[in-house]
């Protein structure tokens, strides 16, 4: 939360938007998104902050969280957010998971794909 609270806001928006998607659509999407907490970066690092809060208490239990329904993972290859890469393997490799790579896209693939991510879901759904 701190790094984000100081991190200077106009560098922040770059690389906040730059960092989730490999397309100028998705770029966009996530600067708007930011933009609404311009001038009160304070709560955009609280929130921020917060998210990042839940998955370390989360990682820390370190508990199996079985999903017991039909589950598909989607990951782009070019996802820098975190750990996401590695967590996606990891889950794939422990729970047999299916896991779906989109070829050149980022952290929200499906901004930067939604062709394929919505061809993905729908054959996901079709097969339930």
């Amino acid at each position: 939360e701190s790094v984000y609270a100081h991190y200077p806001w106009k560098w922040l928006l770059k690389s906040g938007s730059e960092g989730v998607a490999t397309t100028a659509y998705g770029r966009n999407l996530m600067r708007e998104m930011m933009l609404i907490y311009d001038g009160n970066q304070k709560r955009y690092a609280q929130i921020a902050g917060h998210g990042f809060r839940i998955l370390a208490a989360a990682m820390e239990k370190d508990l199996p969280y079985e999903i017991k329904c039909p589950a598909l993972l989607i990951c782009g290859t070019q996802d820098h957010a975190g750990s996401c890469i590695r967590y996606n393997k990891a889950w794939h490799r422990n729970t047999k998971i299916p896991l779906t790579w989109i070829e050149g896209a980022g952290h929200n693939s499906n901004t930067d794909k939604p062709e394929q991510v919505n061809a993905l879901i729908a054959d996901f759904v079709a097969h339930i």
